[in-house]
């Protein structure tokens, strides 16, 4: 018989009686760390120092809006029995893709509100995008959510990983692929590397396709070995999507520089 270890808790207070979990902390925390790095980066660049947290108060709820429809249309099967589930969010449910499409959608019109280049303010906060995915997905593991397939004890152990990880991926006696580590160590890279390509000082928008190529080249790996995929038939809709993006990403910069519409660089100060 497998051994029940007992996961981590994943309520971190109360506050009287409301539960604060976790999730919520680590959550939060990543889109503090990366709006302070967004908005020093910003200034840098010569954006006005409240322009992304005005942004923000816009794109955060826009995003959870939009993650979750995104996730409600994908299991419609279960949600057209159960309308009254839609708005409850915090019992799970929630896409990433969805997020993205929202914050993409309200920055550029925020930009054009704002008379400031969308692709400006996209290729600064790309870094920071990817830093919080990657920072967010611990979440996941403490909610022992977003996991892979069955995998051997013997199998995490050759992984070199702790044995918090390890003890945590154990539920009800089987143990996980920590898919959220996979993932959450290909996004670290990702910033890791954004933050170099800066130097390169691409043209505008460049550096947040990269961030696109580069997060759907390991999303669509990582979506492979998961258990809990959003599915369009027998399509994995993260995989799906994340071809599209790959692809679409590299037909953007072609296109944008044979009809040499992206002559601006990441360095210029002017906004336009």
């Amino acid at each position: 018989m497998n051994e029940i270890i007992e996961p981590l808790n994943p309520i971190a207070f109360k506050l009287g009686p409301i539960p604060v979990h976790w999730y919520g902390i680590i959550i939060g925390s990543g889109l503090a760390l990366a709006l302070f790095l967004a908005i020093r980066e910003g200034n840098r660049r010569g954006l006005p120092k409240d322009l992304f947290a005005d942004l923000m108060l816009w794109a955060i709820p826009i995003a959870i809006i939009s993650a979750r429809i995104y996730y409600v249309i994908f299991e419609w099967k279960y949600y057209v029995k159960h309308p009254i589930d839609i708005p409850q969010i915090w019992t799970g449910g929630i896409a990433i893709h969805g997020a993205l499409i929202g914050s993409v959608i309200t920055a550029v019109v925020f930009a054009k509100k704002r008379g400031i280049s969308f692709w400006k303010i996209a290729d600064i906060a790309a870094p920071s995008i990817i830093l919080g995915q990657a920072i967010g997905r611990w979440g996941n593991f403490m909610n022992q959510e977003a996991h892979g397939h069955e995998v051997s004890l013997s199998f995490l152990q050759s992984l070199h990983l702790p044995d918090f990880i390890i003890n945590q991926m154990n539920i009800e006696g089987v143990y996980y692929h920590p898919t959220f580590l996979y993932e959450s160590l290909w996004d670290f890279a990702g910033f890791f590397l954004l933050i170099v390509l800066r130097r390169v000082n691409f043209r505008r928008g460049e550096l947040f396709l990269s961030y696109v190529i580069w997060y759907s080249i390991g999303r669509y790996f990582v979506e492979g070995l998961r258990t809990d995929s959003l599915m369009l038939g027998s399509l994995r809709m993260a995989q799906t999507i994340s071809i599209a993006l790959i692809v679409g990403a590299i037909a953007i910069i072609l296109y944008r520089r044979q009809k040499k519409i992206a002559e601006a660089r990441y360095l210029d100060q002017a906004n336009v």
